[in-house]
């Protein structure tokens, strides 16, 4: 690419995305970077358009290939996407409007709509008009409105809090690990894909995590295990401020298509990785806390989950 692009996505991919799902990603417009990271092995697709940036990661794995495409974004900011999900063709431009207008937001909320795999009719349906940012009011928690997010009804760019990570650790997810987490529960958010993130914010973070697995040693050969909940914890731990507003989160239409696929055909992952390297480097977060033993709980069901579908495989 000649120019600095103003907006990298970034996707892990097998290199088995569909010809239908790179021709939607492509008809995305303007001064984009496109960085696609494959296992090691695996045979790259060419692609004509200047923008894409083909990779190959060092290990095989969801986490390293995405590590590995975020590290080398070229963009003022960064998003990740996965190979079989879909952004609006007119994200770039959203994108530019918004921080533009608010150039101290960390990130971008985006309105993520989940559709089964097996809707190809609603998959593939024109997308509306991205509503213009700069009309759009701003919509804050209040006393008379607590939780302008949870019904889904809100028109305007809604406030988004960093992660109140400060909680104080609730013993009972120790005593009894199936009591069901309720800090989650808010405005705030803790994944990091399908959000449009300042790229000077996430690097650091992911440095600080690279460091943190070598010194765990073959941390980074784990398998089945994911960087999306990881690094939208981590770089809210690494810059936190307690209260503080980060971004906004877009109302409808829809800009992100989700695309939900069969369980039987999901990889299973134990998170648990990923809370032990936050525990690791931030431990005077109660939040973390109580995550780590609240997932500690889910480990048997997973494990069980995946003896399951291997069965159901292994029958068809």
């Amino acid at each position: 690419m000649n120019n600095q692009p103003f907006l990298t996505l970034v996707t892990a991919t097998r290199g088995n995305y569909s010809d239908y799902w790179l021709e939607q990603l492509l008809q995305i417009q303007g001064d984009v970077q496109f960085i696609l990271v494959y296992p090691p092995g695996t045979k790259i697709k060419p692609i004509a358009d200047p923008r894409v940036q083909s990779l190959i990661s060092p290990y095989k794995g969801e986490v390293m290939q995405r590590f590995t495409g975020l590290i080398n974004a070229e963009g003022d900011y960064v998003m990740a996407l996965d190979d079989d999900d879909f952004a609006h063709p007119q994200i770039l431009d959203l994108t530019r409007r918004y921080f533009q207008l608010f150039p101290e937001s960390w990130v971008l909320r985006l309105k993520i709509q989940n559709i089964k795999d097996s809707e190809q009719a609603r998959i593939q349906q024109d997308w509306e008009p991205i509503p213009d940012v700069e009309q759009l009011e701003i919509c804050k928690k209040t006393p008379e409105n607590p939780f302008p997010f949870q019904n889904g009804k809100y028109k305007g760019l809604l406030e988004v809090p960093i992660a109140p990570l400060d909680k104080t650790f609730d013993i009972r997810h120790l005593i009894f690990p199936w009591k069901q987490r309720t800090d989650q529960n808010g405005i705030h958010f803790e994944n990091f894909n399908n959000r449009i993130w300042q790229t000077e914010r996430i690097k650091p973070a992911l440095q600080e995590i690279s460091e943190s697995m070598n010194l765990m040693g073959a941390l980074t050969w784990v398998p089945l295990w994911s960087l999306d909940r990881l690094l939208g914890l981590f770089v809210q731990a690494k810059f936190y401020q307690k209260d503080a507003i980060i971004g906004h989160a877009m109302p409808k239409p829809e800009q992100i298509r989700f695309i939900l696929k069969d369980s039987a055909c999901k990889e299973t992952r134990l998170y648990l990785t990923a809370e032990l390297l936050l525990i690791k480097c931030y431990p005077q977060y109660g939040y973390f806390w109580n995550l780590m033993f609240w997932q500690m709980y889910t480990i048997p069901r997973i494990l069980g989950k995946s003896v399951k579908l291997k069965f159901k495989r292994s029958q068809s």
